[in-house]
């Protein structure tokens, strides 16, 4: 009898692709964030609380595990077997109590499940800059929390602050294209503010790229190009280059940022809801300085920033009106 012959092994097998865990896939930068993976070839596996997926998830091909963060058998088919767990969701309004337990309490619970399922995984935090005044509101207080968290585990891990985010599908910066259609142009904190922008597709690149090499073990802020951030007037003046209109930017007085604020939340919650436009989000809005730090930005041999406020504005600005948002 003839023995079978082996074929060679000439070192040519296909490796396996790296599995990314996603939460919070379904929000507006964790769309980008699965697109940035999928580009660069990554298996991706997303938690998700409900159907049907957003059209721009359902472009691409990944693997759906139905559940939140207070679901522990869904932690666990979502961690087993990861190389690196993205961990974007969280809530952006709600009570002191609500937003602890959702960004505080629901990340200690990944980060449970990361320990136990995938230890040796790469665990990404995507946190704010908000958690570096914790005082200053509920949500800053709970990315803090959520941040504690992470920083407390043992493992490969890092906690990414994105500033404010923009681009395409966004509707928390829509208010500041549509005030760039009125003749005068608020702005709401004054010209010695600073603070910093990235564009959406930068900010999911950068996730994308510090999933598999980078620093490890610290905190990282992100910004666009500007490493310094912008004032108020500049970024009025883009968004009305952006729209085609001249600005005439005016500074609405800190009380009545205050106060508005305040009257906007008490009758929220007298209608029984919850707004994003309250006092803690009136004291983060005129905080002096949101712009990221310079010790804590990505190494440049890792990423970089590519898109300018001027470019991304008037993409931004051109996908709003093409979609009828403007």
């Amino acid at each position: 009898m003839h023995r079978a012959m082996r074929k060679p092994d000439l070192g040519l097998q296909k490796q396996r692709p790296l599995v990314a865990a996603l939460t919070g896939a379904t929000g507006f930068l964790g769309r980008y964030v699965v697109a940035s993976l999928k580009a660069d070839g990554w298996r991706v596996r997303t938690l998700v609380r409900s159907m049907p997926l957003h059209e721009q998830l359902a472009a691409h091909q990944i693997e759906v595990v139905p559940g939140d963060l207070g679901d522990e058998l869904a932690l666990q088919r979502l961690t087993r077997g990861a190389d690196v767990i993205i961990h974007l969701a969280g809530a952006i309004k709600g009570d002191d109590e609500a937003l602890m337990r959702i960004n505080g309490a629901g990340t200690a619970r990944l980060v449970d499940a990361w320990q136990r399922h995938a230890p040796q995984a790469r665990f990404i935090g995507v946190s704010s800059l908000t958690a570096r005044e914790p005082q200053l509101s509920g949500y800053g207080a709970s990315k803090q929390a959520a941040e504690q968290a992470v920083i407390a585990a043992k493992g490969n891990w890092l906690v990414v602050r994105p500033p404010a985010v923009y681009g395409p599908h966004d509707t928390e910066t829509l208010s500041i294209f549509k005030a760039a259609q009125l003749p005068l142009h608020p702005m709401l904190n004054g010209p010695q503010a600073r603070l910093s922008l990235i564009h959406v597709r930068d900010a999911a690149q950068a996730l994308c790229a510090l999933a598999k090499v980078g620093p490890k073990n610290q905190i990282i802020e992100l910004s666009d190009p500007a490493s310094d951030g912008y004032s108020w007037p500049q970024v009025v003046r883009a968004a009305c280059a952006a729209s085609s209109r001249k600005a005439r930017p005016f500074l609405i007085p800190p009380l009545l940022v205050r106060a508005v604020a305040s009257l906007n939340g008490s009758l929220a919650r007298m209608r029984g809801k919850i707004s994003i436009f309250d006092s803690g989000k009136a004291r983060e809005i005129l905080h002096p300085n949101w712009a990221a730090q310079p010790h804590l930005r990505v190494p440049k041999e890792v990423w970089t920033p590519k898109v300018s406020i001027g470019e991304g504005f008037l993409e931004t600005a051109q996908w709003y009106r093409k979609a009828g948002w403007l």
